[in-house]
């Protein structure tokens, strides 16, 4: 299911709420953000993340000297050579960007995330069939590892009795058919790529390079944050 995007875009479904901040040296034994005191910090410049690098040493009466630079590369060079103390960024990011770092070990990203900075995918506007199956897709997937249907458990969930299931898995109402898609388009996505848990530990979790926790990137039911209306 590929299209190719265009220039204007919109989000249908948020997928990854992320949040800006901090990477700095393991060696400074700092564990919070509000001992950010008195130090340089690396960020892109012209960015929200500047503006909400402002905003949070204001708030707090801290002091900081901005090291602005044009690209993200631009200020993590920077940081890495020793010119500030901090580089922030998204968390994502950072967990990306400290593997870049000449000794990845000696770094740390603090617990503290000062911005609201959520991700989700996006399709050219005005492809509304487009759309709906995109953001179908992305809840079909939240409400998989839901309801424990994964790409080792898909073939149990075929044969379900449980209506929650059988909906998700196409063996009963006419929902996929409704979007121009096949009755069992689930039960395809979960064999090729597994459900929202498997697709996030495999590619930005503990169980890819950059180990990112779950975090808020929970299921609801398991005191994160995430959730998707039922398939019905």
């Amino acid at each position: 299911m590929s299209r190719e995007i265009g220039l204007k875009l919109v989000f249908p479904a948020v997928t990854y709420y992320d949040g800006q901040g901090f990477l700095l040296r393991r060696e400074r034994n700092i564990t919070s953000a509000l001992e950010l005191d008195n130090v340089k910090v690396c960020v892109q410049g012209g960015t929200t993340t500047e503006l909400n690098l402002g905003d949070f040493f204001r708030t707090n009466n801290l002091k900081f000297e901005r090291l602005a630079f044009t690209t993200a590369i631009d200020a993590v060079k920077a940081y890495d050579a020793g010119r500030c103390d901090v580089f922030t960024s998204d968390v994502s990011q950072l967990h990306a960007e400290r593997l870049t770092l000449s000794t990845p070990d000696d770094h740390v990203i603090l617990p503290d995330v000062i911005s609201k900075e959520p991700l989700g995918p996006a399709v050219r506007q005005g492809d509304e069939q487009w759309a709906n199956i995109v953001k179908w897709t992305a809840f079909a997937l939240i409400n998989a590892e839901e309801l424990g249907v994964s790409s080792k458990s898909i073939d149990q969930a075929i044969r379900s009795d449980k209506p929650e299931v059988r909906r998700l898995a196409g063996t009963e109402g006419d929902f996929g058919e409704q979007a121009g898609l096949t009755k069992d388009w689930v039960v395809r996505i979960i064999r090729s790529v597994g459900n929202y848990g498997e697709i996030f530990e495999r590619n930005v979790g503990v169980e890819s390079k950059l180990g990112i926790p779950r975090g808020l990137n929970q299921l609801w039911t398991n005191g994160g944050i995430v959730y998707a209306p039922p398939i019905r």
